[in-house]
This record gives structure tokens, sequence and C-alpha cells, in this order.
């Protein structure tokens, strides 16, 4: 290609796409840190990711002026921080896996970014509005579990593959007694040979209901439906049937189709969202997307209750971006700030911040403190570790969570309370 040639295509990729100052009307704004390939300037760079996400291609080609509009607007470029605008009419409305095809597809593989992250996404009105959101959100899950003014305490049947059926109910069932008000599968427990789906089910629910007379509190077991798609629906249905109100999907290993699906069953069941595979490319802080991108996604979709991890115990993430992901799933608003886009939720549900992943009641102060009392705390071994079993481990949770709300250290309530006292001995020291 002349020199001149060039020239003209340089002309037109920055007339399409680069827009610097354009004002975001009805559009889907990315969030994008970009590091360009060698080679390549950090505008060159950018129009490349805009026109591929967009309307444009590798080389020139004629275009037809009514779809110019269409095109991807760069309108801000601050160091490798890179906004760009999407119009709403590029997208199918009410289809999630069309908007990730087109704002994080091919622009990851793209050799013109030696790195390429996208930081966060919002949503137009028409957007937001073309998608259910949580059936239950924070609101409908306190009433339907009648918890109000503290977190919830949930746990995960230990140990996670190899129980059998009457074992894992088991499990579930001392839990409750203890104060749980959330038993949920592990993420890899589906219906293996040791653990029918449907025995699990039943026998765990039968467990839930004595549990509930024995205590006279609200008890929610939240069954693992991750499976093909049209079995997930299946398992469902069941849940449904039987009497539960809470299913549990792994929203990223089945996919955002196969979450939509769930949703749009109407089945008018809690979804709890595990996000197992996220890290595959959300933890590298140069390459992939945030979490707070995927959050985003969950809520929109509609799923009830969400992992955020806890900036604390075994999991990677520090607490600073852990707050950051629980206001941007459950504010109303979200504000902008240098690594967030600000939105509005149009009336969409909050969806709860679950925090899970190596707890044990010493935790508890640390997340209340940071994250408030609308947060769902799960504890797997830091429960079922206790030196006295299940049951135990599961009141010096509720024993934790009552010290942290009246603002009494730990080992000082511990002094009044032994199950609390052992534990803190056990994982504490």
């Amino acid at each position: 290609m002349t020199k001149k040639k060039q020239e003209k295509r340089d002309i037109e990729i920055e007339y399409t796409y680069l827009k610097l100052g354009y004002k975001p009307k009805e559009d889907i704004i990315c969030l994008f840190r970009i590091e360009p390939a060698s080679g390549y300037t950090m505008k060159k760079a950018a129009e490349n990711v805009a026109l591929e996400s967009s309307i444009g291609t590798w080389t020139t080609i004629p275009e037809k002026k009514y779809m110019m509009h269409l095109g991807a607007k760069i309108f801000s470029i601050k160091g490798n921080l890179v906004k760009i605008a999407y119009p709403s009419e590029l997208f199918e409305k009410g289809n999630a896996p069309n908007i990730l095809s087109s704002v994080a597809g091919n622009i990851f593989g793209m050799k013109a970014v030696k790195n390429l992250r996208l930081e966060d996404i919002s949503f137009p009105k028409s957007i937001v509005k073309s998608f259910q959101g949580p059936f239950l959100g924070i609101e409908g899950i306190r009433k339907t579990l009648d918890v109000w003014n503290r977190p919830f305490l949930g746990t995960i049947v230990k140990p996670k593959l190899g129980l059998k059926p009457e074992d894992h109910a088991k499990s579930a069932y001392d839990s409750w007694l203890g104060g749980c008000d959330f038993v949920k599968d592990d993420e890899n427990l589906s219906s293996q040979d040791f653990n029918k789906f449907e025995a699990r089910l039943s026998k765990t629910l039968e467990a839930r209901d004595r549990a509930e007379e024995e205590t006279g509190e609200k008890k929610a077991y939240l069954v693992n439906v991750s499976a093909e798609t049209e079995e997930m629906i299946r398992r469902a249905e069941l849940v449904k049937k039987q009497g539960g109100k809470f299913i549990m999907i792994d929203v990223v290993t089945c996919g955002f189709s196969g979450l939509q699906t769930l949703r749009e069953a109407n089945l008018k069941l809690g979804i709890h969202g595990h996000r197992a595979m996220h890290a595959a490319f959300t933890r590298n802080k140069k390459h992939g997307m945030r979490m707070i991108v995927l959050a985003d996604f969950c809520r929109l979709i509609g799923v009830d209750s969400l992992h955020i991890g806890t900036g604390i115990g075994k999991l990677e993430g520090d607490i600073k971006e852990i707050h950051e992901l629980e206001e941007e799933i459950e504010y109303n608003k979200n504000r902008e700030t240098q690594l967030r886009l600000a939105q509005d939720w149009y009336g969409i549900k909050p969806t709860l911040a679950v925090c899970s992943g190596g707890l044990h009641p010493g935790h508890v102060p640390f997340l209340i403190r940071h994250l408030g009392r609308d947060i769902s705390i799960q504890m797997g071994g830091g429960i079922h570790g206790h030196p006295d079993g299940t049951r135990v481990g599961a009141i010096a949770a509720r024993q934790a969570i009552d010290a942290a709300l009246q603002h009494i250290s730990l080992e000082k309530y511990a002094e009044r309370y032994p199950e609390l006292r052992d534990a803190l001995d056990l994982w504490e020291k």
C-alpha cells in the first residue's frame, strides 16, 4: 500500500470511530484498559477495538451512508483507559449473548492490542428494560426467609463431593438447626452416581421442613440445577413441584443463554449464581474482563444472589474492589469512578452479595464492617470443620454475627459462648 493510500485509510478510520468529546445518549458504554501492541499508538489500537466491535473490519471497504451512525464512538482516552460508546441499535434487545459477542468478542484476540481488559459496562434504559432482572431481589429474599436487619448465614455442604443423599441431607439439617438460613450445593455437585439429583433434592427438602418446624425459622436449600439447558429446566421444575423456593446455577459454565432460559422460564424461584470459572478471565488485571462486568450481566438477566468474594479468606481479591462489586449489584444507581461507569438500573431489583471462600467465624466482623448487613456470609469448612461438628459450627457462626452487630469483640463474646470460643481457638490461632 502506498503512503498516500495508507493516510487515506487512516483518515477514514478516524472519521468513523474517533469522536473525542461525544456525549453518550442511548448507548452501551464500555470502559477498556488498552495496552497497544508494538507499532501501534493508543489511538490506533482503540480504533481497531471500536471498528472490530461494531461495523468495521480490518481493511477499507465501501460503506453505506445510512449505517455510518452505528459506528462505535471512542469519546474518551485518558492514559490507557478508553471509553467507547455503542449505539443501542447495534444490539438485539434482551439478548445478553449478542451484546457480549460484540463488545467482548473478537477484540481480545486482535494483534493491535498486547493486552485488553473490559473494566466496566453500562447499559441505557432501552437495554435495561428489555431484561427481567431478579425475581426476588434482596427485599424478596428477606421476606421469603423473614430475616431482617442482619446478614444472612449460609453454608456449603462439605465434603463437596462423595456424600450419599442421606448424609448430604443430614449435613444440611444440622446446619439449619445451628442457625444457617441457606444451605447450598457446591458448584461441582450435579447428579453423579453417588448422589443423584432427585434423591438429594427430596431428602434435603424433607430435612429443611423438619428444621423449620424445630427452629421456627424459615430455611432455604439452594440446589444446583446446572446441566444441559433442557435438563436444567426439568430439574428446576422438579424443585418447584417439591416445594423448593431457590435454585442454584453455575452462571459461567452454563452460559448466558442457559441463565436467560432459566430466568425466563418464570418459575418464580430465587436464583443463586455461583461464579465458578470466572477467574479464568477476570483475574488477570491486564487482559480479559473485570468481575464487575460479569456481575452486571447477572443482575440484568435476573440472578437474585451472587458470589462476590471476601477480601479475606482463601480467594484472591481486595476488599475495596469487592465493596465496589457489592455496590454495583445492590444499589439502584451506581456512581462513576476512575474504573467504574455510572449506571441507573431503572427499577431492576438488586442482587444480594454473597461472601464465600475460606471463611470462618473470626472473619465476620471484618465483613460486616466493610460490606454492611445486606450480605450473605457463607462458610463451608468454617462451619463443618468445628471441633464439635456442623450444628455447633453453625451456632458459633451465628454467635459471631450477633457479636458483631452488638459491637462486641468476638473474644469478649466468646467468654460466654463456648461454641464461638472453640471456633476461634481452632482457626484464629
